[in-house]
């Protein structure tokens, strides 16, 4: 991962000229990518993006962003300070339905569906914690203000019997304050929600292998009832942080989104450069294996941006 981490970081100096601006304009497209945390997904793949835009469209410079990830990168694209931005379908769903966090339907369009979000909920060595119930009276970070992360843990909370507010000590930590806190003994347990793998996990893995990683099945039911079909379960392979087993899960879609208000033609160049460069994209992370055009059009209840739609017209 530290490998992986390089190259997004290079990926970034080459094209970090290009300032915050907004799209279109004289001096050509600059776009501005919300991602997340530096070590989560959505930085690493949008590090890759950024590059393949500014090497594939014309007169295009590309940076991603560290954000607090979807409700914040939501916000930024309909104040006119990010062009594309990563989210999950859940908070990508309040967003055009005015709901929750959002106080009214936001101008937002879908270019793509790109892959699965897994729950992680992570317990520090030595908590004694088995199911989600368990994290009762214990100290727990949901993630920080503003993220997707965020909106997953409080609703499993609540679907558990838990008030997030009153039930444990709560924290709002990126993912990588968490990792830390968990290495330092200032927190029992964390939920984040992310592809796999995610790199502040491995670290944690490597340096904690007796951390924890608990089922979170039996609050699937409730989520669903609640919230709608959104929430699915996934398998995570532990193996995939070099730790044995597996784990159920709640998993959730992640979707590119862009403002209403892009051109029809930019939308199409970046649906278009996502699903032709994922190989190059792929080798950044592996998450962008999952780039499907038959998978990218199911985004409701957002809608295609209309650019996006033409693309994949275009593959039939």
């Amino acid at each position: 991962m530290k490998r992986i981490l390089t190259i997004v970081a290079v990926a970034v100096l080459a094209v970090a000229g290009c300032g915050g601006g907004g799209a279109g304009g004289g001096s050509g497209n600059r776009l501005s990518i919300a991602t997340g945390g530096t070590t989560g997904v959505y930085y690493v793949y949008g590090g890759g993006l950024a590059a393949q835009l500014s090497k594939n469209v014309a007169n295009t410079r590309a940076t991603a962003s560290v954000t607090s990830a979807s409700v914040e990168n939501i916000k930024l694209l309909t104040s006119g300070k990010a062009h594309i931005g990563f989210s999950q379908a859940d908070t990508a769903a309040d967003a055009v339905n005015g709901k929750d966090t959002f106080t009214s339907p936001q101008p937002v369009k879908a270019i793509a569906r790109i892959y699965d979000n897994y729950t992680h909920l992570v317990v520090a060595p030595g908590v004694e914690a088995t199911k989600v119930a368990d994290l009762k009276g214990k100290r727990v970070s949901l993630g920080p203000a503003n993220s997707g992360t965020q909106v997953v843990a409080r609703r499993m909370l609540e679907a558990a019997g838990l008030n997030p507010d009153t039930d444990i000590t709560k924290q709002q930590l990126s993912i990588n304050e968490s990792v830390q806190a968990v290495k330092d003994g200032t927190i029992d347990a964390f939920i984040w929600v992310g592809g796999l793998p995610t790199a502040g996990i491995t670290d944690l893995a490597s340096s904690k292998p007796d951390m924890k990683m608990l089922d979170t099945s039996d609050v699937l039911a409730k989520m669903q009832s609640t919230y709608g079909q959104q929430y699915v379960p996934l398998d995570v392979q532990m193996s995939t942080y070099k730790l044995s087993g597996t784990i159920k899960t709640v998993g959730i879609a992640n979707v590119l989104l862009v403002p209403s208000s892009m051109t029809d033609q930019l939308a199409y160049d970046i649906t278009k450069t996502l699903f032709e460069k994922k190989a190059e994209l792929s080798a950044v992370h592996p998450e962008a294996r999952k780039l499907d055009p038959a998978l990218g059009q199911q985004v409701a209840p957002v809608e295609l941006h209309p650019g996006a739609a033409r693309y994949y017209k275009e593959k039939g």
